[in-house]
């Protein structure tokens, strides 16, 4: 038998960001993980939140990824993973939190724009979108490894980078969120906590 995917990133963030999610989350709702990867988040998460119906999704090129490390979960508020571009169709669907990590940095700003507007889109009034990674403040990097992280990054490929939280919220400003929260994570990262107004 093959061995499952395995994120050792994934391995050593679940445990704080969990901490986040029991900390913000209300008793019970519907969330929609985006960018799911191997699934460790998914699987753990929704086992800790057991009042939580929990859906993970992927691009199509990664889903095989996903499908195999959800493989024999046995968790009954985790469901089915599903297929989602956020530059394409959203689930017809509307959920209490949407919750995503490492994502905002490799996806190009186009799709950063499309993953706000998506999440507003998708969201209840009152709910909440958690995005967890590193982040810029006013351009500038709050840790020095952040720095050669985006380097790195954008010499991979020039569309990515870590971005800026000022670009963020004036995203957040146009798709009817607002930044409530910003904690400190380990290793130089964050999770942004941003809430979903009444306003249409």
């Amino acid at each position: 038998m093959s061995e499952k995917p395995f994120s050792a990133a994934a391995e050593r963030n679940r445990g704080p960001i969990l901490e986040v999610l029991k900390a913000w989350l209300p008793p019970s709702g519907r969330l929609l993980e985006i960018g799911a990867g191997t699934g460790q988040h998914a699987q753990q998460h929704a086992k800790a939140l057991p009042q939580w119906q929990w859906l993970p999704s992927e691009r199509a090129a990664e889903m095989p990824v996903l499908m195999a490390g959800l493989a024999g979960s046995a968790i009954p508020n985790l469901e089915a993973p599903i297929v989602l571009d956020v530059c394409r169709d959203w689930p017809e669907r509307r959920f209490d939190a949407i919750y995503s990590a490492n994502t905002a940095h490799i996806m190009h700003w186009p799709a950063v724009k499309a993953l706000f507007s998506g999440a507003s889109g998708v969201l209840e009034p009152g709910g909440q979108f958690f995005l967890y990674g590193p982040f810029m403040r006013a351009g500038q990097h709050h840790a020095t490894g952040n720095v050669d992280f985006d380097a790195a990054l954008k010499s991979r490929d020039p569309g990515m980078g870590v971005r800026d939280l000022d670009d963020l919220d004036r995203l957040a400003a146009n798709n009817h969120l607002e930044r409530i929260a910003e904690i400190l994570m380990p290793a130089n990262n964050h999770v942004l906590i941003f809430g979903r107004t009444e306003a249409e």
